[in-house]
């Protein structure tokens, strides 16, 4: 397991890494509004290029509601991934409740032509607590 990435996920030789950081200074809980970051890191343990075509993300808020994306690449990029190494990005998560969670899948082809879906970890969104 990976200290700085929590979260992880191997798909076909593919292992998808999650670490979160709430953001208090980009959060308004007064407003309703709390903001996450994750950083991904996506490692090729294969032996052939693969590249992240789509992404499928369900994000679950803390009252169970549901919203799903879906999208081309990640952060306006469909990277290639070389044979033992790793692309890493960060992005983010509003959501007008306190905690919640996402999980998903990203939709990679192989040099081969062959596509599949790598698996994201399901991980969890969840504010530290405000002392009143």
């Amino acid at each position: 397991m990976n200290a700085l990435f929590p979260f992880h996920a191997t798909t076909r030789d593919i292992t998808v890494h999650v670490a979160v950081t709430f953001l208090p200074e980009q959060s308004e809980p007064d407003r309703g509004r709390w903001f996450w970051a994750y950083h991904i890191r996506i490692e090729n343990g294969g032996e052939q290029p693969i590249q992240l075509l789509t992404r499928h993300w369900v994000i679950t808020d803390g009252r169970g509601g549901q919203h799903r994306v879906d999208g081309d690449g990640v952060v306006g990029e469909q990277p290639v991934v070389q044979p033992g190494r790793s692309y890493d990005y960060v992005s983010g998560c509003p959501l007008g409740t306190p905690t919640g969670s996402m999980k998903g899948h990203y939709h990679m082809i192989g040099a081969d032509g062959h596509t599949f879906d790598a698996a994201i970890p399901h991980f969890a969104l969840i504010a530290p607590a405000v002392a009143e």
